[in-house]
């Protein structure tokens, strides 16, 4: 099967966007933990052990979504070298989920009016997206003519 030169720069960032879903869910410990300070912000009233089962809950919530991003990504990936028909729009489906869920995760309140996630850790889980949108405009670039 013979590839584009447009097909193989989509997996190379398919690639990268799955390095950096991997990597994603571990910001929080990169940032000397700023999803604990954020919740303790928050919830200024909560024990140690309230904020601690807070942050437990996201660090199962982050690596699971990342999780089906992993898996996403290698089946988009695999369904662009293998040069299925429906590579591309099932790539462009699972970006736009991955937007959804990277969006969420950015901009979602929570009941003490701030955000889940505090906005170094919601960006970090937007750098996907971007070797996502890298991906996708590749994919569907048209052909030059020669």
């Amino acid at each position: 099967m013979t590839t584009t030169s447009a097909e193989r720069g989509a997996v190379a960032a398919m690639c990268a966007g799955l390095g950096l879903t991997v990597l994603a869910p571990y910001a929080d410990r990169a940032t000397t933990h700023l999803l604990a300070d954020h919740v303790r912000a928050g919830y200024p009233t909560y024990t140690p052990a309230r904020v601690d089962s807070a942050v437990s809950t996201y660090l199962v919530l982050l690596p699971a979504v990342g999780a089906l991003g992993v898996l996403a990504r290698l089946g988009t990936a695999w369904a662009v070298r293998t040069g299925k028909r429906w590579a591309r729009p099932a790539a462009t489906a699972m970006f736009a989920l991955g937007m959804c869920f990277g969006l969420t995760g950015l901009l979602t309140k929570d009941t003490s009016g701030a955000t889940g996630l505090p906005p170094v850790l919601g960006w970090a889980g937007m750098a996907p997206c971007l070797a996502g949108l890298l991906a996708i405009a590749l994919l569907w670039r048209r052909p030059r003519s020669g």
